[in-house]
């Protein structure tokens, strides 16, 4: 007898399917991004305090391809997006996880048109991609400072060196 797949499957939302499911969530709806190829306890942290920040967090995961142009090496990413998405997906402070091709997440950020726009710290707020049009429509934009100073690419490193 198969096993049904995870539950937290269920979070993953193709594109095409995002407006749909957005509908039905409670505001205000937090909306973030990223590559989260290997997942560590910065992303875990800065996830928590993004959802603290509204009713519903929105994750958009960068496509394979998309990782690749961001200039990150070769060989990465090191997870395919699939697994990156159901590592997300079973967050218990993430509500719906989604992709984009393209290399900034602006179009999902105008099919969710979030409440709140999040990144880390590492980015000026006048710097994220959608500010512009969050502010535009009344939202409100974050870069929340660091906690847990983690980063993949040194992750990567580290390992490379072992």
């Amino acid at each position: 007898m198969a096993c049904p797949p995870p539950a937290f499957e269920a979070k993953i939302t193709p594109p095409a399917e995002l407006a749909g499911r957005i509908a039905r969530l409670p505001r205000p709806l937090v909306f973030t991004n990223g590559c989260f190829d290997i997942l560590h306890r910065g992303h875990v942290t800065y996830l928590a305090q993004a959802r603290a920040m509204g009713a519903a967090l929105i994750v958009a995961a960068n496509s394979d391809a998309s990782v690749g142009r961001l200039g990150k090496g070769e060989d990465r990413p090191v997870n395919p997006l699939a697994d990156r998405m159901a590592l997300l997906a079973a967050l218990e402070c993430v509500t719906l996880v989604t992709w984009f091709e393209e290399d900034t997440p602006l179009q999902r950020i105008l099919d969710c048109r979030p409440d709140v726009l999040v990144k880390g710290g590492d980015w000026p707020v006048e710097k994220i991609v959608g500010y512009r049009e969050v502010i535009a429509w009344g939202g409100s934009v974050h870069s929340l400072p660091f906690v847990h100073r983690h980063s993949t690419t040194a992750l990567v490193e580290k390992i490379r060196r072992l």
